[in-house]
């Protein structure tokens, strides 16, 4: 069976296990996964989930699913989507943990569809890039820290639950990876899409100075007098960043 999706998959059972009781706990009602591949994590979360429901693009590998799972898909317990998960209603069955291992170039994109789910989702644990995770957990201060961890910290608390090396898949890739979780974060801060155009033009140009990045847009003297942006985007926390989009707004 040929990697047509540039698949990198994860054979290691202890691991897979790690990932799917971190999901679903002790037993979940309904789970999502996000690109099954060839059925090695979906097996350890039909062990801990009434339901689950499994996105995957490639028709030859739903295939080799369907043959693989014919059991559970008969009782019910599976349900088999063949599509692309971007354009796939996550919402549609209801609040539910997802798990998988992302793709790195569309890791974002579907962070984004998740975070924009609200209440259809209770619990996101998924195996992304060592370097990925790092952003998406980093904390102000840290050189990983921009866009995408104020995106992610705006809707989602993470946390980094440990690494897994890349002889733990194959074919291994070229890069290590980690476990990140995800738990809905309430609305503490409002406008998230207004806070997060706004960091947007803060990371615009990641070395410069707020103040530098943001006088085009809200006024030399209005930026100017704010000591905050005599600083970094990276160096202000997620809260900072919305109590600054709400001063200039």
């Amino acid at each position: 069976m040929g990697r047509r999706f540039g698949q990198h998959f994860l054979s290691k059972k202890s691991i897979l296990d790690r990932i799917a009781a971190a999901a679903c706990g002790e037993r979940a009602s309904l789970s999502v996964e996000i690109g099954p591949g060839k059925g090695a994590l979906t097996a350890c979360l039909l062990e801990r989930t009434e339901k689950l429901v499994a996105i995957e693009v490639d028709p030859y590998l739903i295939q080799y699913l369907r043959q693989k799972f014919a059991e559970p898909m008969e009782q019910g317990r599976l349900e088999l989507i063949e599509g692309d998960v971007l354009k796939t209603d996550l919402g549609a069955w209801g609040p539910a943990v997802f798990a998988g291992n992302l793709p790195y170039y569309i890791t974002s994109p579907i962070l984004e569809k998740i975070f924009e789910l609200s209440d259809a989702w209770t619990r996101a644990v998924f195996l992304v890039q060592a370097e990925v995770a790092a952003r998406l957990a980093a904390s102000p201060g840290n050189r990983d820290f921009g866009y995408l961890s104020v995106e992610t910290q705006l809707y989602s608390k993470p946390e980094i639950l440990f690494s897994v090396a890349r002889t733990a898949f194959h074919p291994p890739p070229k890069v290590d990876s980690a476990v990140v979780q995800m738990e809905p974060r309430p609305d503490e801060f409002g406008d998230r899409e207004g806070i997060l155009r706004f960091a947007a033009s803060c990371f615009r140009h990641k070395r410069k100075t707020l103040r530098n990045n943001l006088a085009p847009l809200y006024g030399k003297d209005r930026v100017d007098a704010l000591p905050e942006t005599k600083r970094r985007a990276e160096q202000l926390t997620v809260a900072e960043l919305a109590e600054l989009y709400r001063k200039l707004s």
